[in-house]
């Protein structure tokens, strides 16, 4: 018994995938990623790689002793970071009757789903390491560990203490020479945050109940793990000054329908045959790069890094 071969044409195939809805996957991507929320974003890539010069060395001035006195020289240098651009992909396979049997857009179904799982690979990467591109930078949270920039919850009178107080995680940001910008959180210490308040009473924590109002503590806006990304055992706050966290776009979401392809395991083993299962299979491509700055200051030492965590309680 022979099978008879099957063909999605061009036309039915670009019609499961309208030109609109590109570009608002596009713009949807970075919502669904709290580090490209709260990271600086840079143009895009226009090569592989894209390098920024940071300052390393500040210059030095001084006074001089007298009319005559000889005046001295200093000098200052520059590294140079890297970002390259990394892929991230996913192939979602489809039955053809599926399509023939929905009585809804499977592309309006899907949507949501593939920006989710875009931003679920880069936070894991960026902030805990998971498959994480050797060419990204050592993970948020295991570098603030390397350097020491931590804080174990219960080490000060209350959980505010530790955040915001002299030995909190955000002194530890501040005696690098940076400045805490935000903070990204595990959806567990919001019921901790909710009576926080200061000797006067005045409450610290802005719940941001509406978008005009949005989640702040202590000024500076604050985001909550919303996809499980968060490993508690390592960290459960993560404060820092996200201005020195920054990412380029080298190629924005793009999309191709595959009809004739074999899908394999990661095994070598054969997942589906799409041509002789009569399947269709959407793969979805972006690729970014992502790098931390630490630019000398005149507080910070060779050891400065612009992020702390407050880890959990032994």
């Amino acid at each position: 018994m022979t099978l008879d071969a099957k063909i999605i044409s061009r036309t039915n195939a670009e019609s499961l995938i309208p030109v609109e809805t590109s570009s608002e996957i596009i713009k949807e991507v970075p919502k669904a990623s709290a580090a490209l929320q709260l990271f600086k974003q840079l143009p895009n890539m226009s090569a592989k790689q894209k390098t920024l010069p940071i300052a390393s060395t500040l210059p030095t001035a001084y006074f001089l002793n007298g009319d005559t006195d000889m005046k001295k020289t200093t000098n200052a240098e520059w590294d140079k970071l890297t970002l390259t651009a990394e892929e991230i992909a996913v192939i979602v396979p489809i039955p053809e009757a599926v399509f023939d049997d929905a009585q809804y857009s499977m592309w309006d179904e899907i949507k949501p789903q593939i920006v989710e799982a875009f931003g679920v690979a880069i936070d894991e990467a960026v902030f805990f390491g998971v498959n994480k591109p050797a060419s990204y930078p050592e993970a948020i949270v295991t570098q603030a560990i390397a350097k020491s920039n931590t804080v174990q919850l219960g080490t000060n009178e209350d959980i505010a203490g530790d955040i915001i107080g002299e030995n909190g995680v955000m002194a530890k940001v501040e005696a690098a020479g940076y400045k805490v910008t935000g903070f990204y959180a595990d959806s567990t210490l919001e019921a901790k945050f909710r009576n926080l308040r200061d000797k006067n009473n005045q409450l610290l924590y802005t719940p941001g109940l509406t978008a005009e109002t949005p989640v702040s503590l202590v000024g500076r806006p604050m985001m909550y793990d919303e996809t499980g990304i968060f490993d508690a055992e390592q960290a459960l706050l993560i404060a820092g000054d996200f201005s020195k966290a920054v990412y380029s776009i080298r190629q924005d979401i793009t999309y191709k329908v595959l009809d004739q392809a074999i899908i394999q395991n990661t095994d070598g083993s054969i997942a589906y045959n799409l041509a002789q299962q009569d399947m269709v299979a959407l793969r979805c491509v972006m690729r970014l790069g992502v790098q931390i700055a630490a630019p000398a200051n005149r507080k910070g030492g060779e050891n400065r890094y612009p992020f702390a965590v407050l880890t959990p309680a032994a």
